[in-house]
């Protein structure tokens, strides 16, 4: 059995392909990851009202249609990052907290669904050959280059053996 799907078919899954999200804790992956992630600043925001702003036209980056006042970007975002992400053409992968999202992969496993707080998804420390088909990482992502459940194929099916 893989659990429930707290997400009742409807979220943290591929729609056009049936594939579900892969989640792991980044310190699994190890320092491919941190390696390849990019920082992700959020929206901008205002720094006096809080409200999201929208590109200037003027000879500042961003304008508050609320104070009507423009800003550089400097201004409207954070010192630190609210998260990482990398879009390589090959993955889709977003960190928030502790945890990766595998949104897209050339790659899947079979894995148990996760708990509430990731509805639909499923957790990659929970491999499970008769569980769902979900997005992961490749070997070649992990520090002994060995992921720690079997790596499948997308485009074929096929087992991928570690090098």
């Amino acid at each position: 059995m893989s659990g429930i799907d707290y997400g009742m078919g409807q979220t943290n899954i591929d729609h056009k392909t049936g594939i579900r999200y892969g989640v792991i804790p980044a310190n699994d992956v190890g320092q491919s990851w941190y390696n390849s992630a990019e920082p992700d600043y959020g929206v901008p925001l205002c720094p006096d009202c809080t409200r999201e702003v929208v590109d200037s036209e003027e000879d500042k980056d961003y304008y508050c249609e609320v104070c009507k006042k423009t800003y550089w970007s400097d201004d409207c975002f954070g010192d630190e990052p609210v998260g990482w992400y990398l879009d390589d053409g090959e993955y889709q992968v977003e960190q928030t907290d502790y945890d990766i999202f595998v949104t897209k992969s050339p790659y899947y496993t079979r894995a148990s669904y996760c708990s509430p707080c990731a509805p639909g998804a499923c957790h990659l420390r929970n491999p499970n050959e008769n569980g769902e088909k979900c997005y992961c990482f490749g070997h070649d992502w992990f520090d002994d280059e060995v992921a720690p459940y079997p790596v499948y194929r997308v485009s074929d099916d096929s087992l991928v053996e570690p090098n």
